[in-house]
């Protein structure tokens, strides 16, 4: 009996943990993909295209498999991982995992990006209100993301109408 409870709850763990890879996966995919859907500035464009993931080890790992080699225009893509916020640090996308309280830190996070053009994608129910520009939430057990226009305009960010129309679309 208790090798079989054992067995269960090994399976349950197995299945929880699969299901939290997909869903790591899938915003790493959506976040590399919602780059080609933002109209950068022109001082976004120099360089290495980096993207910033701030304590998610998980997702910075995914980034780092999905975009191997890519490059996105005559951009190599870099992610770097930052274990605080006082690391961040010159990147076009930042993404702020719900490891952070991404409220108490809106403000440190608004200071170290502003006037860089960077894009913020979040995964904190509310954070648009707080200068999210992209969010990812969880409705009716789904995996959707949420659009804030005004505050990507603020950031000389601009989505494409295919983006906009992607937030009914996306059903993960």
């Amino acid at each position: 009996m208790k090798k079989c409870i054992i067995l269960i709850v090994m399976v349950l763990a197995f299945a929880a943990s699969s299901h939290a890879q997909s869903v790591a996966k899938a915003k790493a995919m959506l976040t590399l993909n919602f780059i080609r859907y933002v109209g950068w500035s022109d001082a976004a464009r120099q360089g290495d295209f980096v993207i910033g993931v701030i304590k998610d080890k998980e997702i910075a790992d995914w980034l780092k498999t999905q975009s191997a080699g890519k490059k996105f225009g005559f951009q190599t893509v870099v992610i770097k991982e930052f274990k605080t916020v006082d690391e961040l640090q010159d990147c076009q996308v930042v993404y702020v995992s719900n490891n952070v309280n991404y409220t108490r830190n809106a403000e440190a996070i608004a200071a170290k990006t502003k006037n860089k053009d960077t894009l913020i994608i979040t995964e904190t129910e509310g954070a648009t209100k707080n200068g999210s520009m992209i969010n990812f939430v969880v409705r009716e057990e789904r995996l959707k993301f949420e659009l804030h226009k005004k505050n990507a305009a603020d950031s000389n960010i601009q989505f494409s109408a295919k983006l906009e129309q992607m937030t009914a679309a996306i059903n993960l």
